[in-house]
């Protein structure tokens, strides 16, 4: 039974006695009681009602969340075998220190390379490449 139940019992009740609400003391304070518990009653159930219905906001926020981070995170990935595309890089030396330096695109078309061991700055001459099918971009560049 809900609280409304059990107070709109109590009002039947409250009638069934046909206690005098206009001229007894005792027959006003209980109406007045069973009118504050008829909109205590009702007050609950909105709250249930909103708490329901933010309970299931939750629970669909949650699974687009955890969603989400399944998208994002891809568990299936294994990082540890990540594989770098060798077209995306080069190998060269430095010509100051001769350290090995591996070489991303994007940093080569910039022109200047940094050396990280000996900080020196030089230029990759594309010019004296000689070997066909290479991946330094020379080609590319001088038959433009």
């Amino acid at each position: 039974m809900t609280i409304s139940e059990k107070v709109a019992y109590l009002k039947g009740l409250a009638e069934g006695l046909e206690l005098d609400t206009e001229n007894s003391k005792e027959g006003k304070l209980i109406s007045v009681m069973i009118g504050v518990l008829e909109e205590v009653a009702m007050a609950l159930e909105d709250l249930e009602e909103d708490t329901e219905a933010l309970c299931e906001e939750v629970d669909a926020l949650n699974d687009s969340v955890s969603d989400m981070e399944e998208f994002l995170l891809d568990d299936d990935d294994d990082d540890d075998d990540y594989d770098m595309d060798e077209d995306d890089f080069i190998e060269a030396e430095c010509p100051k220190c001769g350290a090995p330096l591996v070489i991303d695109e994007d940093v080569l078309m910039q022109g200047n390379i940094q050396c990280p061991k000996c900080k020196e700055q030089f230029a990759i001459d594309f010019n004296d490449c000689d070997e066909e099918g290479c991946d330094c971009h020379g080609h590319d560049q001088s038959e433009k």
